[in-house]
């Protein structure tokens, strides 16, 4: 049975599909030799067409007033796409122009794809450049109207026909639609269409092997990209996946932060044989406090059994000896803190930060039990929270018109829910009522942290 391609060109206002429309979308559909159909319309954006858009496209405002908008032509685009795979020349810009209006009208768009982009430079090694605009003038294409998308359609199928000519071109295109996996190396329950049927969005996924087991468990941003890399690698762990998988699920989550906190709490509660990352529930290295002979509160960390830590005034707990004497580190280096009363430097006399005026000389008995003291309870208070404020973190949702809320209240985390787009202005009692409760962990808190500090337009409720 012959393939069936859809070539795709629009028009935007802008670059940013989560911000910017189509104004326009135009569709050959091509079996690999010939073309079979053809469509093309302008779309009504709702928005101005920005300036410097228009001097490129060609597009106005007023060309676009009577247009139908996209939930009118969504069909249409379904419907001819239907079956087809989804070419483009940047296959990712269009397709994900599509998809993102889809999801705004509450649908989900799923296509096999490939970009003509890739199949050009393999095809023709050697170009300068591989923007379509040279391709154009490479190859001598004639086109009448560039930047507008049936012309720029047109010309990307008379790339794809040379492509097709080469002699290798079919291993390429299945290769690159299939992306790189070889079905004949796919575990022998999952196929390429199962693979291909796997959503393009934000969660969390399970292997489960032939007794319905969960052997593993991972989160991503592209579902469907990150399974289909487990099976093009060459590790020890992507071997043992390609082994023993027998089935796949998942579940959308929409935002990245969800996806890492649910991934964290699955991993801890079906214990996956071949996840390693986070599996443990406790954590083995600890830093407490004691106070020496000469009455100096002293910091340690090191390694302490469960029934041994009742002894001891423990501050916090690690997953690994590198995290507490990172935490170690930056509580002297906070702090003015002594390296000998931190098991740091255990050297007799002055410890080294003394010569570098870092210490305060509590190591050879030039500060005062008191005062050094004092900033010990300083550090305590400092990490005796996980976090300061109570606060909800906004996040995206699975739909358009949905948020996703994760609780931090009196210093730990409680769990998260999500809430329709209106809700968020409730009282936060009301928000609770949405949040699914979850155990607060020490690892938890690194991955809060961590989020938060790589993307600091996250909103914060704080209430």
């Amino acid at each position: 049975m012959k393939k069936k391609y859809a070539i795709i060109d629009i028009e935007t206002t802008g670059g940013r599909a989560d911000r910017e429309k189509i104004t326009e979308i135009a569709i050959i559909l091509h079996d690999g030799e010939k073309i079979l159909d053809k469509w093309e319309t302008l779309i009504n954006p709702e928005r101005a067409i920005p300036y410097n858009i228009t001097q490129i496209t060609g597009i106005t405002d007023r060309m676009v007033a009577d247009a139908p908008k996209f939930f009118q032509v969504a069909k249409k685009i379904v419907e001819m796409t239907e079956g087809a795979i989804f070419v483009a020349h940047n296959v990712r810009f269009d397709y994900g122009f599509i998809r993102e209006e889809f999801r705004r009208l509450g649908f989900t768009y799923m296509r096999k794809q490939l970009c003509t982009v890739r199949l050009s430079r393999k095809a023709f090694p050697g170009i300068k450049s591989y923007a379509l605009g040279n391709l154009i003038k490479h190859f001598g294409i004639k086109v009448n109207a560039r930047h507008r998308a049936m012309a720029d359609t047109a010309a990307t199928v008379e790339i794809l026909e040379m492509i097709f000519q080469k002699e290798k071109s079919e291993d390429d295109v299945l290769d690159m639609i299939n992306l790189g996996v070889k079905e004949s190396k796919l575990p022998a329950n999952i196929t390429m269409e199962k693979l291909h049927e796997l959503p393009e969005e934000t969660g969390v996924y399970y292997f489960l092997n032939k007794k319905g087991k969960v052997i593993y468990v991972g989160k991503s941003i592209n579902i469907k990209k990150r399974i289909i890399e487990h099976f093009t690698s060459k590790t020890d762990k992507a071997y043992k996946l390609q082994k023993y998988v027998h089935d796949i699920t998942y579940e959308i989550t929409g935002s990245e932060l969800v996806a890492l906190l649910f991934e964290s709490h699955e991993i801890k509660r079906l214990l996956p044989p071949i996840n390693k990352a986070q599996r443990s529930r406790f954590f083995p290295y600890i830093l407490f406090e004691y106070e020496n002979q000469n009455g100096y509160r002293c910091l340690s960390f090191g390694k302490v059994k469960v029934k041994d830590r009742k002894k001891l005034n423990v501050l916090r707990e690690f997953p690994n000896l590198n995290s507490a004497k990172g935490m170690m580190t930056r509580l002297i280096h906070q702090f003015e803190l002594c390296q000998n009363l931190c098991s740091i430097d255990k050297t007799g006399g002055a410890c080294f930060y003394f010569h570098l005026n870092k210490c305060k000389g509590a190591c050879i008995g030039e500060e005062s039990t008191e005062d050094y003291n004092e900033r010990i309870e300083m550090v305590k208070d400092a990490i005796k929270i996980d976090f300061e404020d109570d606060f909800f973190i906004i996040d995206k949702g699975r739909e358009t018109d949905e948020r996703s809320i994760v609780l931090i209240e009196e210093g730990i985390y409680r769990g998260y829910g999500y809430v329709h787009l209106e809700e968020l202005n409730n009282h936060p009692d009301e928000l609770k009522e949405s949040i699914k409760p979850l155990k607060h962990h020490p690892e938890i808190v690194k991955i809060i942290h961590s989020f938060l500090s790589k993307d600091k337009k996250l909103k914060r409720l704080i209430f």
